[in-house]
């Protein structure tokens, strides 16, 4: 939602006219602008014969709603964020051959846009190497990155926060919306591990599930730590800010701001993602120098710390990974996926912000359609 969202603004801004269609469970997500319209239509999952049916009947059912939007709104292009929300409106976008974007936020090509790849014009992607795209669609596949919230973008434009020998090192631990209870069990002992040369630098900003909070509290008082810890934090992007040190899951989300921001970061993938999704997430970072992945099964406290010593002992070393995490960062994502989508459909050109097309498809063409429909 929130690179749908973002996309929204965008072309809000350069005085389009907008629509969100998403079914019940993404509309409560929060975020989505004032002035975009907002239409809930139903969407099925599969997941067993009973499911499966059910599922395909309340697609069937939101691709009719869909259409009926269609006659009376006149899309000029429709775009599609995956997950199955996005099925009913791409089915109808096809009945009626109005032009259609996907966009693929991991770095595995997820089931509905799988399923849509075929019949779209264009493919936007996250990353340079999308796991189970076609190479037969390279043609149409466009880098585009994942669009980040602007407070995440102004850290991009700020100093790394400065490291001397004896002060304090920051690190920032967060797992999502609700944390991630494996990070609360782990952290506060690999913690207790480091050196005390270290472990006496720490600040430690976490966030954690309501119901391990008090644990996690204790631990680190126990040794003497300072911790702020949260179960929700607001003001995220100024602990971005501050932070010299990330520790993570490898949600979409996540690396788009810490490339963004350049920030580095020792990051645990989730395993029960999708397709592994958040495996493969992590390679562009990595295989830069901006991050250091621990699967979950070598993921304990000794692991933690071990690798925390490797980036954090060495003068320079984090703030070399900083700038490789910085070099991953694609800050103008929402723009280039704003002007990929104006350039495949009769949308006034005169809102459009001036662009350098420097942006090349995957297959070396030239970026952009360039009024394909006009």
């Amino acid at each position: 939602m929130m690179p749908a969202y973002a996309l929204g603004q965008e072309l809000l801004d350069r005085g389009h006219h907008v629509a969100l269609v998403s079914d019940g469970r993404g509309a409560k997500i929060p975020g989505k602008p004032e002035d975009m319209d907002l239409h809930i239509l139903p969407a099925g999952r599969m997941g067993g014969i009973r499911g499966s049916l059910a599922g395909i009947r309340a697609i069937l059912n939101g691709r009719s709603m869909a259409s009926q939007l269609y006659d009376s709104y006149q899309p000029t292009a429709v775009v599609g964020f995956g997950g199955y929300p996005a099925m009913p409106s791409l089915l109808a976008a096809f009945k009626y051959n109005i032009p259609t974007i996907i966009h693929e936020q991991n770095a595995v090509l997820g089931r509905v846009n799988r399923l849509a790849a075929r019949k779209v014009e264009a493919i936007a992607t996250a990353y340079p190497n999308v796991q189970r795209l076609k190479p037969k669609y390279t043609n149409k596949t466009y880098l585009v990155g994942n669009p980040v919230r602007e407070e995440i973008l102004q850290i991009r434009d700020a100093q790394y926060p400065i490291i001397s020998e004896e002060g304090i090192l920051r690190i920032l631990v967060t797992g999502g919306s609700q944390g991630a209870n494996i990070l609360s069990e782990i952290v506060p002992d690999a913690m207790s591990m480091l050196p005390i040369n270290l472990r006496s630098r720490l600040q430690i900003i976490q966030q954690c599930r309501a119901e391990d909070i008090d644990m996690v509290r204790a631990k680190f008082a126990d040794n003497e730590i300072p911790a702020e810890l949260a179960t929700y934090m607001s003001d995220l992007p100024e602990k971005l800010s501050l932070a010299h040190l990330v520790i993570a899951r490898a949600g979409a989300s996540t690396i788009a701001e810490l490339t963004a921001a350049g920030r580095p970061a020792i990051l645990i993938p989730l395993p029960s993602a999708m397709d592994d999704h958040q495996s493969h997430n992590v390679s562009e970072m990595v295989n830069a120098g901006g991050a250091r992945s621990i699967h979950q099964s070598a993921f304990n406290a000794k692991e933690l710390a071990k690798q925390i010593q490797k980036m954090a002992l060495k003068p320079g070393s984090l703030e070399n990974a900083a700038a490789k995490a910085k070099s991953c960062g694609r800050p103008d994502a929402v723009i280039d996926l704003a002007d990929l989508v104006e350039s495949f459909g009769p949308i006034a050109h005169n809102h459009r912000k001036k662009r350098d097309y420097s942006r090349v498809r995957l297959d070396g063409s030239p970026a952009f359609a360039k009024d394909k429909y006009s």
